[in-house]
């Protein structure tokens, strides 16, 4: 599947695929799509286990080459009056990572922003989770030191920050027509001195507990924002 969302989506150029010698003949579609000066090997499952180091049921690789990521001004300004924004702060778990992009892509986000603390949504197994969808959202990395509220105010976002101690319910939120929703890693949360210039919105839960992963508080928020 994440092999056929990268081809569909041709945003990172492939360099070559290498199959399980049994998998050939039912991708012999994807194989037909493939640029002609892709190679595709195919291999014994044990020469395949052996270069991965363990062992690799689907049977399937791909060696990609990463796409410049946009600059992060120009692509603020070419989104339209409505849109919606995922910024991360600190997100380490490639788990997490690839379960907020599958929710970035199931719930139409224009662009994930990440802080430079953040892990790497091209690493393999974030974009395993994500189910290819960190090959098809556009995505770029904040540099050090940049005012991640200023920038969302200078292109006319309203920073919605989440925190169990936000002040606005999610229930009673209204959906701002350029919305950017700002997740902080599972603890510490995002930084005070951040939250006091934002507007803070809690999930409301049952009984004491505040918390939940960051990828579902993600699912939760985004699918209030777009239906709402």
């Amino acid at each position: 599947m994440v092999l056929r969302t990268a081809v569909r989506a041709g945003r990172h150029r492939l360099d070559s695929v290498l199959l399980a010698e049994k998998r050939v003949a039912g991708l012999a579609d994807l194989i037909a799509g493939l640029a002609e000066d892709v190679p595709v090997y195919s291999a014994p499952q044990a020469v395949l286990d052996g270069i991965v180091g363990f062992h690799i049921h689907r049977g399937v690789l791909a060696l990609g080459r990463r796409a410049p990521e946009p600059a992060i001004e120009p692509l603020l300004q070419a989104m339209g009056p409505r849109a919606l924004v995922l910024v991360l702060s600190g997100i380490g778990n490639h788990d997490n990572m690839g379960g907020l992009f599958r929710n970035a892509a199931a719930f139409g986000v224009d662009a994930v922003l990440l802080d430079p603390t953040c892990c790497d949504p091209l690493y393999r197994k974030a974009i395993r989770v994500s189910v290819g969808a960190a090959l098809t959202v556009p995505f770029a990395r904040l540099d050090p030191g940049v005012d991640p509220v200023a920038l969302l105010e200078r292109h006319g976002f309203a920073a919605l920050a989440l925190s169990p101690r936000g002040a606005t319910p999610l229930t009673a939120l209204s959906r701002p027509d350029r919305a950017a929703v700002l997740l902080g890693t599972e603890g510490p949360g995002l930084p005070p001195a951040l939250l006091a210039r934002t507007t803070t919105v809690s999930i409301p839960m049952a009984g004491a507990f505040d918390s939940l992963n960051v990828a579902v508080t993600s699912g939760i928020v985004l699918h209030r924002l777009v239906f709402s």
